[in-house]
C-alpha cells in the first residue's frame, strides 16, 4: 500500500527540482499526479519518467500566478481523474540580485505573482472541491528566506513570509472544513533556480564550503523536500495545520557564528 493510494495530486513547478522530485514520489507512493509547469520540455521530462515507473501522471502548461491558467489545471485534473485531495503549489522565482533600493516595481510584482499570488490561487481553487470530501491536504512551498533575513533579496524574502503567513490564515479561515494547509520552508538546496549558487561556489573551489552554516554541515537535495511534502500530503499528517516546517539542516535553529559554541 502507497502512502497516497487512491489520492490525485497537483504539483506545481513540475518540470524541475523540488517539483519534480516531489511528482515522482507522490506517484509512486501511489498517486495520480497532475503535473504542472511552464517549461514544457522539462514538463514533459517528468511525466515520462512517473509513467516509466509505473505510475499515472498527466502534464498541464500553466503559469501558476494566472487565474485562468490555474483555474483551468483544476478543472483538467477533475476531468482526467475524478478528485483532487492533494495540491502541493510548490512552483516559484528567485529573481535577481539586485539590492533593495536598485529593485523595481516590476520585479516585485513578477516575483509577488508567482511566489504569492500562486498559492492563493491553489487555495482558493482547490479548496472547495476538497470541502465537499471532508477533507484534503494543501502544502505551500515557503523557504527559510521567510523566516529570517540574508537567506535571499528583499522581494523573495517578503513573498515567502507572505507565503508562511497565508498558511496559517487560509488554515483557519477553513476551519471545520477537514482541509489542512500547511508550508514547508526549504533552505539551501540545489535546483535549477540556485544553480548559479553552486556553480559559483565550484568554479571558486569553495563547493565544500556550500551550507557550511547550517548543523548539517550541506546543502539539500530535492528528494529530501519532497519527503517532507509526502508526509503533509499524506493521511499521516492528518493533524497537522496552519504550520510551517523548516527543511534547512538546521539553519534557522541557530544565529550566524564562526565557530560552534561548546
Amino acid at each position: 500500500m502507497g502512502r497516497l493510494d487512491g489520492k490525485v495530486a497537483i504539483v506545481t513547478g513540475a518540470a524541475s527540482g523540488i517539483g519534480r522530485a516531489s511528482a515522482i514520489l507522490f506517484a509512486r507512493e501511489g498517486a495520480r499526479v497532475a503535473a504542472v509547469d511552464r517549461n514544457s520540455t522539462g514538463l514533459h521530462a517528468t511525466v515520462t519518467e512517473i509513467s516509466r515507473r509505473g505510475g499515472e501522471a498527466q502534464g498541464f502548461g500553466a503559469d501558476v500566478g494566472k487565474e485562468d491558467q490555474f483555474k483551468a489545471v483544476i478543472d483538467g485534473t477533475l476531468t482526467a481523474f475524478g478528485r483532487l485531495d492533494v495540491v502541493f503549489a510548490n512552483a516559484g522565482i528567485l529573481g535577481g540580485p539586485a539590492p533593495l533600493l536598485e529593485q523595481t516595481v516590476e520585479q516585485w510584482q513578477q516575483i509577488l505573482q508567482t511566489n504569492l499570488l500562486g498559492p492563493f490561487l491553489a487555495i482558493k481553487h482547490s479548496a472547495p472541491h476538497m470541502i465537499k470530501q471532508r477533507r484534503g491536504s494543501i502544502v505551500l512551498t515557503a523557504s527559510t528566506a521567510g523566516l529570517k533575513a540574508n537567506a535571499g533579496n528583499a522581494a523573495y524574502s517578503a513573498s515567502k513570509a507572505g507565503v508562511i503567513s497565508l498558511a496559517q490564515t487560509a488554515a483557519n479561515s477553513l476551519l471545520g472544513t477537514g482541509v489542512r494547509v500547511n508550508a514547508i520552508c526549504p533552505g539551501l538546496i540545489e535546483t535549477g533556480m540556485t544553480e548559479a549558487t553552486f556553480e559559483a561556489a565550484r568554479e571558486r573551489g569553495t563547493a565544500d564550503k556550500i551550507g557550511q552554516l547550517n548543523p548539517l554541515q550541506r546543502a539539500g537535495a530535492p528528494e529530501e523536500i519532497a519527503a517532507m511534502a509526502l508526509f503533509l500530503a499524506s493521511d499521516e499528517s492528518s493533524y497537522v495545520n496552519g504550520q510551517a516546517f523548516p527543511v534547512d539542516g538546521g539553519l534557522s535553529s541557530t544565529l550566524p557564528f564562526r565557530r560552534p559554541i561548546r
